[in-house]
């Protein structure tokens, strides 16, 4: 018979596992010197994806315009481009883009905990634009993005 502690473990993950014998991680952004609730505590993961969910809708709402209507299957082609710029200028500019602000959300940089630096924007955008990258997190939750440019979402 299968002892149900092991196979618990294992469904669970390793994080799961060590947890269980012990090992404290701490919450996620203590790693960074953030606070564990609260304005400047890290962002979490639902709000992250809803303000993805509403730059995208509004990257699909501009492109339709870009195009005026003319052709619905070249909507969803200008529709990325538009989002990328949307993110370098904006997170580049004030901090956050227009889903992130709605949901009290703002990207900073790790090591000064101040605005992103243009070039480290880019990266970051670029990153994200090629989906693999933001769907890989750390132990904070940081995306893979987000860790390679130097930044973190935090709450505003």
């Amino acid at each position: 018979m299968e002892n149900r502690e092991a196979i618990g473990s294992w469904l669970s993950g390793p994080r799961a596992a060590a947890q269980e014998m012990g090992t404290d991680f701490g919450y996620p952004g203590e790693r960074l010197g953030l606070p564990k609730s609260g304005t400047g505590s890290l962002a979490p993961m639902g709000r992250r994806f809803a303000a993805v969910f509403i730059d995208w809708a509004l990257a699909l709402v501009i492109s339709f315009g870009l195009l005026a209507g003319r052709n619905v299957h070249a909507t969803n082609d200008w529709a990325l481009p538009v989002f990328l710029v949307m993110s370098v200028v904006l997170v580049g500019t004030v901090g956050c883009t227009m889903g992130k602000r709605l949901l009290g959300l703002r990207v900073v940089s790790v090591d000064g905990l101040g605005r992103l630096p243009l070039w480290r924007t880019l990266v970051r955008t670029v990153l994200l634009g090629l989906a693999i990258p933001a769907l890989i997190w750390d132990r904070d939750n940081r995306g893979l993005h987000d860790r390679l440019s130097g930044a973190v979402q935090v709450r505003i």
